[in-house]
């Protein structure tokens, strides 16, 4: 299988790359199947039932309503963030829902009872992932036209049950001039064709865009995430939820512009942008997949603090940063897990330190052992990290995890460049470690919201 670049990095909605974008990614999948296998008129109503953590969170993390919204046609990259709340409104008090409404104009209008057609199973998972839903649609006599189970497997990610036992990602056999699956073939190609880790994936992005298009697209990516972080600093007041929790950025952001003493403060203002990014995130606002929107401030801060403090920075340094992060991030994809669902924690926030230390180190003229060595640092000393949102929400702890995260990931950079690439430990092996740490880690403390901080703040 194949993956690019911009599997990795996605555009979306937040709060959750798979609560939220997978979700509405996979709603949108079954109305177009509808439609494809000629089923959309005659279906008189719609069962969506979510799973396994996307049932035990899937209320704070926005799943209900990217349902809802993927069901109407909505894609995560183009709705409209601040119509989004009051379409979802407006499904849940008139009891309508317009399949496909988004994407055609006749769309195929059906009663819809939020509270009764969308069942979250708190305690009850599939057998495949544990962000399962399943979707059955009836004809007027109670026949079931079409019934699909999917999974959300975490950055976004969508898999049917046609998949299963097969692979966790759709396959794409595209032919890559230098493929590879784990740490030691990408070092070995890169030993091989004297090339850096990001010229490596330049070529490879190749066989499915024009060099010129993938930077361009690789920009387009990078406007995105940064002007996420703009807004992130601006806005202020209370984050939805029900928690209460206070936007911290844009405040912070400004004593610190007072405070006048920009470069020394340069750890400071990374970590205030990637808290800009994960608030823009808690908010439902538009966010990059990075590679999960529970981590999707780490790379942003990282890119930063690369234009802002390192002389030199420019555009092709953000391509290049891009580049290699990707193709760190390929390897947790390939060989462990990127989902909170499954692994905890250290498959997002840690995936995401790793890639951002391997991407910075890149750009600061590392060897590829070198930008190795970064990606490794930053998993392991993310090890065993759990994800335990406290009701649910990307809020507490993500937000400030985010912060310190982007810090490390700086960290382990400048560490890998003061090396000459070797170590003890390589990242194939900190990425089976991680996978397996998941693998023991208790159910509780992977995006159920019941264990860790999830139960233990109520006691504060």
């Amino acid at each position: 299988m194949a993956l690019s670049a911009f599997d990795l990095f996605s555009i979306g909605i937040g709060p959750s790359s798979s609560h939220t974008v997978g979700p509405m990614r996979a709603a949108r999948m079954f109305a177009h199947r509808l439609k494809k296998e000629g089923v959309l008129a005659p279906t008189h109503a719609v069962r969506a039932e979510l799973f396994g953590s996307l049932g035990a969170t899937g209320h704070g993390h926005g799943t209900p309503k990217a349902v809802l919204l993927g069901l109407e046609g909505y894609a995560p990259d183009t709705v409209d963030v601040a119509g989004a709340d009051a379409r979802v409104a407006d499904i849940r008090a008139g009891g309508r829902l317009r399949l496909l409404g988004a994407d055609i104009g006749d769309a195929h209008v059906i009663a819809f009872d939020a509270d009764e057609d969308l069942v979250l199973h708190r305690r009850t998972s599939l057998p495949y992932h544990a962000n399962g839903m399943r979707i059955t649609a009836r004809d007027a006599a109670g026949s079931v036209l079409l019934e699909k189970t999917y999974y959300s497997v975490g950055g976004g990610f969508v898999v049917d049950e046609d998949a299963v036992g097969a692979d966790r990602i759709k396959l794409d056999d595209t032919r890559l001039r230098h493929p590879f699956r784990t740490g030691d073939e990408l070092l070995r190609l890169t030993r091989d064709t004297g090339l850096s880790v990001s010229a490596l994936m330049l070529e490879n992005e190749r066989a499915w865009r024009e060099e010129a298009t993938v930077r361009a697209d690789l920009l387009r990516i990078w406007d995105v995430m940064d002007a996420c972080v703009t807004r992130g600093l601006t806005q202020e007041g209370i984050l939805p939820g029900g928690l209460k929790v206070r936007r911290r950025a844009a405040s912070a952001a400004r004593k610190l512009r007072g405070e006048g003493a920009r470069a020394e403060a340069a750890m400071e203002w990374v970590t205030l942008y990637a808290m800009a990014v994960n608030e823009e995130n808690a908010a439902g606002g538009r966010v990059v997949t990075a590679p999960t929107n529970g981590a999707a401030g780490i790379i942003p801060a990282v890119l930063r603090y690369y234009l802002d403090f390192v002389p030199g920075a420019d555009e092709d340094g953000v391509v290049r940063f891009l580049l290699a992060a990707s193709a760190i991030g390929m390897l947790f994809k390939e060989n462990a897990s990127i989902s909170g669902a499954e692994v905890g924690c250290q498959g997002e926030v840690g995936s995401a330190c790793s890639m951002a230390a391997g991407g910075l180190a890149e750009v600061l003229g590392g060897t590829p052992e070198q930008v190795e060595n970064a990606a490794e640092i930053g998993i392991e000393h993310n090890l065993g990290l759990t994800c335990d949102p406290v009701g649910g929400l990307v809020q507490i702890p993500c937000i400030e995890r985010n912060g310190m995260a982007a810090v490390k990931a700086i960290t382990a950079a400048r560490m890998a460049l003061r090396g000459d690439g070797r170590h003890h430990v390589s990242l194939d092996k900190a990425i089976k470690t991680m996978k397996e740490t998941g693998a023991d880690m208790s159910v509780k403390y992977k995006e159920t919201a019941r264990g860790g901080l999830a139960v233990n703040i109520i006691e504060c």
